[in-house]
């Protein structure tokens, strides 16, 4: 038999560099991970320059807020712009303003959970003839614009005599006007299991003691996120109060911040940011406050029974 030579190996050079993919890999990840956090940083102090300077601005007199002087700080800083902000305007005191920006926030907040649950239980336990239908039509109206309407309904307050009232700008909210919330609302609800309400039919339970006992509680992180929306749309709202309301004293605030600038004699911008600053405050401390909330609610959608 012939035995056939098998090529010898070489041995390994202990001198010559290991590759090693690993950490190639690594330092790949670590170059990416701070590119992106320079980028991060870069695109957050350009979205948060407005609001910095929103806040040096209201510490700064008239004379030096816009012009020729773009420093974002003062030399002569003073608290005198939130003075003139407090004292009111037009005879009508800042706290009339707050007050008033307070009760249509609330009001909407009130109304909309009220309404946009309720309208949302139907659409998504209740079976009845149209139901599909009924509720693409309340999908429809999102992609009505506001401005198509407003003709018309200020006709029908005004010959109903409730023009510079706040019913024109709440009733809507008791009447789940609103249907993107009551879509949020009906589509948390689907996403909870139908052996609740079967098992609650079980032991006699009606519709309303299925809505108030089950669905309510465990509809908390929706009710939550439809709280801050509303009462955020409602605290910013210029465009409603403008049309309806006519008496100085029942102005919210943005329709008070409008009051500080005039074209006709000196416009007071100071006073005007400053007051800016103080009407963004209630909205970020209820923010704050609940926004927890926002992210379960948008946590639980993917859940599923």
């Amino acid at each position: 038999m012939t035995t056939m030579a098998t090529p010898t190996q070489s041995a390994p050079d202990a001198s010559a560099p290991v590759y090693n993919p690993k950490s190639e890999s690594a330092g790949a990840k670590r170059a990416k991970s701070l590119a992106f956090h320079v980028v991060a940083l870069l695109l957050t102090a350009v979205v948060l320059y407005p609001g910095l300077w929103m806040i040096a601005s209201s510490f700064k007199p008239n004379s030096e807020i816009g012009g020729a002087n773009t420093s974002l700080w003062s030399s002569n800083f003073s608290f005198d712009n939130f003075v003139t902000a407090m004292d009111g305007i037009g005879g009508v005191s800042t706290v009339q303003f707050f007050t008033n920006s307070l009760v249509l926030a609330l009001g909407a907040v009130v109304g909309t959970i009220l309404s946009a649950s309720v309208s949302a239980y139907a659409f998504a336990r209740i079976k009845f003839p149209g139901r599909g239908i009924f509720f693409g039509m309340m999908i429809a109206t999102l992609l009505l614009p506001f401005h198509v309407v407003i003709i018309p309904q200020y006709i029908i307050f005004q010959q109903l005599g409730l023009v510079d009232t706040y019913i024109p700008l709440l009733i809507g909210k008791f009447l789940a006007a609103d249907a993107f919330f009551v879509f949020l609302m009906v589509q948390f609800m689907r996403n909870l299991p139908a052996e609740l309400d079967e098992a609650a039919r079980i032991d006699g339970a009606g519709h309303v003691r299925i809505f108030t006992s089950i669905m309510l509680p465990l509809m908390k992180p929706a009710l939550i996120s439809t709280s801050i929306f509303s009462f955020i749309w409602s605290w910013n709202d210029f465009l409603g109060p403008l049309l309806y309301l006519n008496t100085p004293e029942k102005y919210p605030l943005p329709l008070a911040l409008r009051l500080f600038v005039d074209q006709t004699q000196s416009s007071d911008y100071g006073a005007m940011i400053a007051m800016s600053v103080l009407a963004l405050l209630p909205v970020l401390i209820f923010f704050l406050i609940f926004q927890r909330y926002i992210v379960e609610g948008v946590s639980t959608q993917g859940l599923k029974g």
